[in-house]
């Protein structure tokens, strides 16, 4: 299997009541195409700073991000959202979901702004896919928890990306709802072929991926058992 990502040295600094917090240090890492991969860590370990980088939504001081064969650190913002919209699928903890707009138009826009055609009957699939052919019209203030995370599990995988991130899927989620929902995320990615690097604190869902390592002082341990 070919990498679908390579990581080398990327460190992010931040200034914090005038202090300087290097949250990664010169972490490495590389990840087959087709792999699932956890990211474990504690609460301020850096992890959601880690996928913001990977999403090109931040860039690091140092280091390379190369993901599909593109570095990202030398794209401009243009050439990064049309990178982003293209090739990777980003699964918040918060949905994210445009609040005015329907289930079946939130999934339908990524496609929209591709210019793809079929935008609405691949949307459709997609949404019926995750469960939810029956809550098409439906705004997201009309949709449960467990339901808004299916729209957005469907929007993140409708472009068919080569990359799924996913940060905190389930943290929003009632336990059984949660599991259910990840359960789902798996089952699609595996059927699609898609590579997953899910950013977790439970121990329990980071056991189902190929792979699970943990961010520990700027750096990616493998976890004591």
């Amino acid at each position: 299997m070919n990498e679908i990502a390579s990581i080398d040295k990327i460190s992010r600094t931040y200034s914090q009541g005038g202090k300087k917090i290097e949250v990664l240090h010169r972490l490495s890492l590389k990840v087959k195409k087709g792999e699932t991969v956890a990211i474990l860590g504690q609460s301020g370990s850096g992890k959601s700073t880690f996928l913001s980088l990977l999403a090109g939504l931040d860039k690091p001081d140092f280091g390379s991000i190369e993901i599909d064969g593109t570095e990202l650190t030398k794209l401009n913002q243009e050439d990064l959202a049309h990178f982003r919209s293209k090739n990777l699928g980003i699964v918040f903890q918060q949905y994210h979901l445009m609040s005015n707009l329907t289930a079946l138009e939130n999934v339908s826009l990524p496609l929209e702004l591709q210019r793809q055609k079929e935008a609405e009957p691949k949307a459709r699939k997609a949404l019926e896919q995750v469960g939810l052919s029956h809550r098409l019209s439906h705004l997201p203030s009309e949709l449960s928890g467990g339901e808004c995370q299916r729209v957005a599990l469907a929007r993140a995988m409708v472009s068919k990306p080569s990359l799924i991130l996913a940060d905190e899927p389930s943290g929003n989620l009632d336990g059984k709802t949660g599991q259910e929902v990840m359960k789902l995320l798996f089952k699609l990615c595996r059927e699609h072929e898609q590579t997953l690097i899910l950013v977790t604190h439970n121990h329990e869902l980071s056991r189902l991926c190929d792979r699970c390592l943990e961010l520990r002082d700027g750096k990616l341990h493998v976890p004591k058992e």
